[in-house]
């Protein structure tokens, strides 16, 4: 027997009924907001995500999904920002559309051990703004995940921000963690005596307990932003203050990817343990220019969808609500009068479904109860001679004789 790829989920049905609402309540959100949906492909050639990652970030030492073909080595996409960039890039979507605001909902790719919320295949919600390096539409795009994670009825979450500040910024910042870590890279795990040589700023994200204290002793404040990244913070709280979005300034929060800029911000909720992140994002301001094209501003976050549905309080319409409506017909010649119904109920916009199997009356209405059909439709013999059906009300268990030609809009009226 063959099984599933570990780290990977099949969706089962009932399970899709959670995950078709947070979709459908993602694409409205972002619809208030004016954001297209863009779909790019899953695989990507692999020179894409080691330039816009970084070559000494995590995914790209060990978490890749890579297929070499040739000469050629293709990569499974691991996250949406990159692919959307170069999309960005090649197709002149700066001259066509100039500002540009895109959301997308897919699989991401990633080769690692499985664990509570984390798969090697698992699903991103997210969106991209491209176009503008002003506060407004950071202050947007965070103001943007919560309305989102409120749509989606999470209750209890905390929403964290930085500033890395500028490329510049950046470097002063990796100058000041080497000075104040010199000497006690011995109290460091393992994977941060490594980062300490060649990505230095990652340490401030380690999980480790060591690192944690040593990170939190440093107290990392704004001392290595520049005055323009200063006031771009600045206004981006204020905004925040403007519309009543709570936050907390944690000034080791840095991303795991090397393309981030100034803004950067986690949205976080205890129920999920240590892998306790639901939402992350931030600014991008040189990533574009750094893949061929323009110099633009942009800034975007991702949600994890499997992490979403472990805390989001999510409704979905019950069995009974479904308003299935189910046929059965008796015998060879009822065969044709139902299946030319069933096409008429689904033509009006009803859900109907039959007995393939030609069981018989017993047998069927048992399969119908299991469906959580709404209404029973039975053609047999009696039923042909008189040109009815017989209707049958599965919740009260009232039946009545309905002329065939009658039956479809009898349907259409009760269960408006």
């Amino acid at each position: 027997m063959f099984r599933r790829v570990p780290g990977t989920k099949d969706i089962l049905s009932g399970e899709t009924d959670y995950w078709q609402k947070i979709e459908e309540t993602s694409r409205n959100i972002f619809s208030l907001y004016n954001y297209k949906e863009i779909r790019t492909p899953l695989i990507e050639d692999a020179t894409l995500f080691n330039r816009s990652l970084g070559e000494f970030s995590e995914v790209i030492q060990k978490q890749m999904f890579l297929i070499h073909h040739g000469h050629d080595v293709y990569a499974l996409r691991p996250e949406g920002t990159a692919s959307i960039a170069r999309a960005y890039i090649e197709n002149n979507l700066d001259k066509k559309e100039g500002f540009l605001k895109l959301y997308y909902i897919g699989p991401m790719f990633r080769l690692e051990r499985p664990q509570k919320g984390r798969l090697r295949q698992f699903h991103h919600i997210g969106c991209e703004a491209i176009g503008s390096a002003g506060p407004d539409i950071d202050i947007e795009v965070i103001s943007l995940a919560s309305a989102m994670l409120q749509a989606y009825q999470v209750y209890g979450y905390k929403i964290k921000i930085n500033s890395l500040g500028c490329a510049k910024d950046k470097i002063e910042l990796a100058a000041i963690l080497k000075r104040r870590l010199s000497g006690k890279t011995n109290n460091l795990c393992d994977e941060c005596r490594k980062r300490f040589e060649n990505n230095i700023l990652r340490i401030l994200d380690c999980k480790n307990e060591s690192c944690r204290t040593l990170v939190n002793a440093l107290h990392i404040g704004d001392s290595h932003l520049c005055n323009d990244c200063k006031l771009h913070f600045n206004a981006v709280k204020n905004g925040l203050d403007i519309l009543g979005i709570n936050y907390e300034v944690v000034g080791h929060l840095v991303r795991g990817l090397d393309y981030y800029t100034r803004t950067v911000f986690e949205i976080s909720h205890n129920d999920l343990g240590s892998q306790d992140a639901l939402c992350a994002g931030g600014r991008y301001d040189k990533l574009v220019s750094e893949l061929g094209g323009p110099d633009v501003g942009a800034i975007g976050f991702a949600f994890g969808v499997e992490r979403l549905l472990l805390v989001a309080n999510i409704q979905v319409p019950k069995d009974t609500e479904k308003k299935l409506t189910y046929v059965i017909t008796l015998g060879e010649e009822a065969r044709p009068y139902g299946l030319k119904l069933l096409k008429e109920l689904r033509k009006t916009g009803i859900p109907a479904d039959t007995d393939y199997e030609g069981r018989s009356l017993k047998g069927a209405m048992r399969v119908a109860g299991d469906l959580k059909a709404r209404y029973v439709v039975i053609i047999g013999e009696n039923e042909l001679k008189k040109k009815t059906v017989m209707l049958k009300d599965m919740v009260s268990g009232k039946q009545n004789e309905v002329s065939e030609e009658k039956v479809v809009g009898e349907l259409a009226s009760l269960l408006r």
